[in-house]
């Protein structure tokens, strides 16, 4: 890539979209897009933590963050035709069954789970908070602009991965879950 990074064209608090309008760096398609980008860089950091050695969640996590710049693209275009690429049904179904085949070897929840355990763990819950605020600016998007609803589905269910691996990584590797303790 040739050329300087910086434009100076943002430099009074405006962005272009895919379309070449501007908008204010906080407009809510911009808020939406960016929450996106930071929770793929989350992503990128629960790839690099040291125990992750499980390879098909390794793979499902780069597939994920390919559907998050997909995703991404789509929220920066305001066209009315824009094309959400990538994306299908069967990546909230391959989510699910990942979900499902590593529930198998959790106990029961008793209660709310404090996020934790073990660091790998912690960054799992750190990726579940952020695809939350994703999804709510998505959700704030879908008020001004239509959204495809498989954004929000996908977004919905990769948090419950999150949640269901960061359980997942705390059980296999014998960290105790600490539950909520509503009189502490």
């Amino acid at each position: 890539m040739k050329g300087k990074v910086y434009t100076r064209t943002g430099d009074a608090g405006t962005t272009s979209l895919v379309s070449g309008n501007r908008v204010s760096k906080d407009d809510v398609r911009v808020e939406a897009y960016g929450t996106v980008d930071e929770l793929n860089s989350n992503i990128g950091v629960l790839l690099h933590s040291t125990k992750l050695d499980e390879h098909d969640v390794i793979a499902l996590l780069r597939k994920a963050q390919n559907k998050l710049f997909n995703i991404g693209a789509y929220l920066a275009n305001d066209a009315a035709d824009a094309t959400l690429y990538g994306l299908k049904q069967e990546d909230i179904t391959e989510l699910e069954q990942m979900m499902d085949k590593m529930s198998e070897e959790l106990p029961p929840m008793r209660g709310f789970i404090l996020p934790g355990g073990s660091r790998l763990s912690a960054t799992a819950d750190r990726c579940r908070t952020v695809t939350r605020r994703a999804e709510r600016r998505v959700v704030s998007l879908t008020k001004v602009a239509h959204v495809e609803p498989l954004v929000l589905e996908y977004l919905n269910r990769l948090s419950d991965f999150f949640f269901v691996f960061a359980r997942y990584n705390n059980i296999r590797n014998q960290v105790e879950e600490i539950y909520w303790d509503k009189d502490a």
